[in-house]
């Protein structure tokens, strides 16, 4: 999906970026907001185990971490966020 021209001038206006540059951003943070949720979800907890984090601190964290995106993801349950990571 092509960048928001408006958005893509805003940002050349307001930053040093070329058009290029900001164009690319823009379709970066699209593409980083466009995972998934079940994705987000599995990503994050083998992220967060790999480091020693313990399920119930993990299914928190996602929790949090879902309710404060931009674009937000529906309010899951830990026993939601289970099924997703565990089936």
């Amino acid at each position: 999906m092509p960048a928001d021209p408006d958005l893509v001038a805003h940002l050349v206006g307001t930053t040093g970026l070329t058009p290029a540059e900001a164009a690319r951003v823009v379709e970066d943070v699209v593409a980083f907001h466009a995972e998934p949720v079940e994705e987000l979800v599995r990503r994050r907890h083998t992220e967060l185990k790999t480091y020693g984090a313990k399920n119930p601190e993990i299914f928190g964290r996602i929790s949090t971490e879902l309710a404060d995106r931009v674009v937000g993801a529906p309010r899951l349950t830990e026993r939601q966020l289970r099924r997703i990571v565990y089936g």
